[in-house]
């Protein structure tokens, strides 16, 4: 342990560590711009400038690392003068109007500003205009807002492994580009949008929440929750606001994502327009009507008893508890989509051995189309060595990437060469096929076997006893928990009845003789259980509109009138 004093408390810490962190794990305040914990530091910012005891100059915080007999001030006259001169420098670069700013506050060169009491500025600035990139639907960049803080740069490439964003001319013109300065929208960007969570000014923008609130002055509410756009089951901060969704954020201490979020976690889970259903219907005379709840479950109950089959299909979306009751309700239920095939054999995988694997097989799957974060972390691993190979699969994101590429009819090959891997890592879906199956069994006892099932909580449901649909073409009666999911079922069974549970009006609820309202994702409390077979509390950030019970109670209060209970 290395024993430092800062600001005159006597510190003892891990060697390695550097002064930020020291002083973070103490509680001692130290203002930064360009530093954010999910990257590394550069010390470009110098905001963070200390004074260190037989140093000649101060020294930034973020990068000067500790060393024994240490003496630190954070806060001298000195530091002061630095930091305020830094701010007053960049102030004079471009068009820091903090009052006309479309971040509507929480901007850490404001609170900077505040914090070291600028109230006017000393140098000329040059009211240069700089121009303001649109192009992408979810946030927009304005190069007049930019600090050049290289954090959107670092994130692009650290965390995403995408490498879109880097910069272009030098000096005071110094701009902000992605790719070889192609307009935002047209670049690689995948709009996973950690650029825009990591931005500290209002260079970058989500255009859904600007104007809408600020966090430091309690406009908004922060949830913890978990995101079932797909299996992964990244962590998310939902802020919202008097019922309504304001924007998604990371959550950058859960696993398994670690803050890692891709489009439609941030983004398109925001995109719904389908009208809402808050109100049961019936279909009476050909037409569906609203009703109170206990006439619709006796019209429900009604349907099922005549019949002489009946089941049950449900989104993948759906809670575990929700599974559980569904699976009491119905002998014949199942979720949409396809199932992975049954591997039986392999060693459990999760995303975090991709982080030391220096072989990495993805096979019947594409998993920028389906599971994005795995493709963003496949790429990270690249990046610190490891090689990829493809069977059938990887997709036009993964494809350049490869070391090899075959068909499944030539799995072996492959195998062959992952073989004298140290730690491979095998990442199959649902497009496997029987002689790629075989071939990878090779594997078995030497690589790490992780499927991507195609249903959101696939693993949840299995647990529960409700498996990928496997029923007959038709029944008597169907009941069909859609949820919120915004992909309705390709294939239905025959139903000469249809019951339907959904937070939104479709063309599935327009066709049911009962609709029962459903809660949507931030508004249901229960527990998912993502790829790896990990078990995520999932807390609703808001109450459902009033009359919408929770999504298992509809389907525990049918089992109990069928007497199935």
């Amino acid at each position: 342990m290395v024993h430092i004093t800062i600001n005159g408390r006597e510190l003892t810490v891990e060697p390695g560590m550097t002064v930020l962190q020291a002083a973070k794990q103490a509680g001692i305040d130290i203002p930064t711009l360009c530093h954010h914990p999910a990257i590394s530091d550069i010390g470009a910012c110098r905001m963070c400038l200390v004074e260190v005891a037989k140093q000649r100059a101060l020294q930034p915080a973020c990068t000067f690392p500790v060393t024994e007999g240490m003496e630190v001030q954070t806060e001298s006259p000195k530091v002061v003068a630095a930091r305020k001169f830094v701010l007053q420098l960049l102030f004079s670069e471009r068009n820091h109007y903090c009052m006309y700013c479309q971040m509507s506050g929480d901007c850490e060169l404001q609170a900077l500003a505040y914090r070291y009491g600028l109230d006017h500025w000393i140098y000329d600035r040059p009211f240069e205009p700089m121009p303001v990139d649109g192009s992408r639907r979810y946030f927009l960049l304005d190069h007049n807002r930019c600090v050049l803080c290289r954090r959107c740069i670092r994130a692009c490439g650290e965390i995403v492994a995408n490498h879109t964003l880097g910069t272009r001319q030098r000096g005071s013109k110094t701009m902000i580009s992605a790719d070889l300065d192609a307009p935002f929208g047209q670049s690689t960007c995948v709009s996973c949008g950690t650029c825009l969570e990591v931005c500290p000014t209002g260079a970058l923008i989500d255009r859904k929440s600007a104007y809408r609130g600020r966090v430091s002055r309690g406009d908004v509410q922060l949830s913890r929750n978990v995101c079932v756009g797909c299996a992964v089951g990244c962590g998310v901060v939902v802020v919202h606001r008097a019922g309504h969704i304001v924007r998604i954020e990371s959550d950058w201490d859960a696993e398994p994502s670690r803050g890692l979020l891709c489009v439609t976690g941030r983004f398109e889970q925001l995109d719904e327009v389908r009208p809402r259903l808050t109100r049961p219907l019936v279909r009476r005379n050909g037409a569906l009507v609203e009703t109170d709840w206990d006439t619709a479950m006796e019209a429900a109950v009604a349907g099922f008893r005549k019949a002489t089959t009946s089941g049950a299909m449900a989104t993948g979306r759906a809670m575990n508890e929700t599974y559980g009751a569904l699976a009491r309700a119905f002998t014949l239920a199942g979720t949409w989509g396809k199932a992975l095939p049954v591997l039986g054999y392999g060693k459990p995988g999760t995303l975090a051995d991709l982080e030391g694997a220096d072989a990495i097989v993805v096979a019947g799957a594409d998993p920028a189309e389906t599971h994005r974060v795995v493709a963003y972390r496949i790429r990270r691993a690249l990046d610190h060595g490891a090689r990829l190979f493809l069977v059938d699969g990887g997709g036009e994101y993964l494809q350049p990437f490869a070391t090899l590429s075959v068909p499944s009819a030539e799995a072996a090959k492959v195998v062959e060469v992952v073989a004298d891997a140290s730690s491979p890592v095998v990442i199959y879906g649902t497009g496997l096929d029987e002689s790629a199956l075989k071939a990878l069994k090779a594997l078995d006892g030497k690589a790490v076997f992780m499927g991507l099932p195609e249903a959101a909580n696939a693993r949840g449901a299995e647990a529960e006893g409700v498996k990928s649909w496997n029923g007959t073409a038709a029944v008597d009666a169907l009941y069909v928990l859609a949820g919120d999911d915004p992909a309705e079922p390709q294939e239905l069974p025959q139903a000469g009845f249809l019951v339907v549970q959904s937070a939104y009006r479709s063309a599935l609820t327009d066709r049911a003789d009962v609709v029962l309202p459903s809660p949507a994702w931030a508004e249901r409390s229960g527990h998912v259980t993502n790829l790896e077979g990990r078990t995520c509390a999932f807390e609703a950030a808001f109450p459902a509109p009033e009359g919408v019970p929770a999504e298992w109670q509809p389907l525990a209060t049918l089992a109990e009138r069928l007497g199935k209970a």
